[in-house]
């Protein structure tokens, strides 16, 4: 998003507003693996709330998710099919 700083005088100037994003690492309990991934401080959130990364990608929608967060999520499936057989 864009928007002006705004000073006492009225003076305003062009801003931005970024994401608040942390490098972080997330441990898969289902795949035994740590990722680094770069994710907002609203989605780290999300992810201790849901109970951990596993269950965060699999009810989080695909569109909703990075390219190496997709790929994760299709190991954790593909793991998760294969261990009751």
């Amino acid at each position: 998003m864009s928007g002006n700083n705004v000073s006492h005088a009225k003076n305003r100037t062009k801003r931005r507003f970024l994401p608040n994003l942390n490098q972080v690492t997330l441990a898969s309990d289902v795949l035994g693996e740590s990722f680094r991934m770069r994710v907002t401080s609203h989605a780290l959130r999300t992810v201790e709330h849901r109970g951990g990364l596993d269950a965060f990608l699999l009810k989080q929608g695909d569109a909703d998710l990075s390219d190496k967060a997709l790929r994760v999520k299709r190991r954790l499936k593909k793991k998760m099919a294969e261990a009751p057989a």
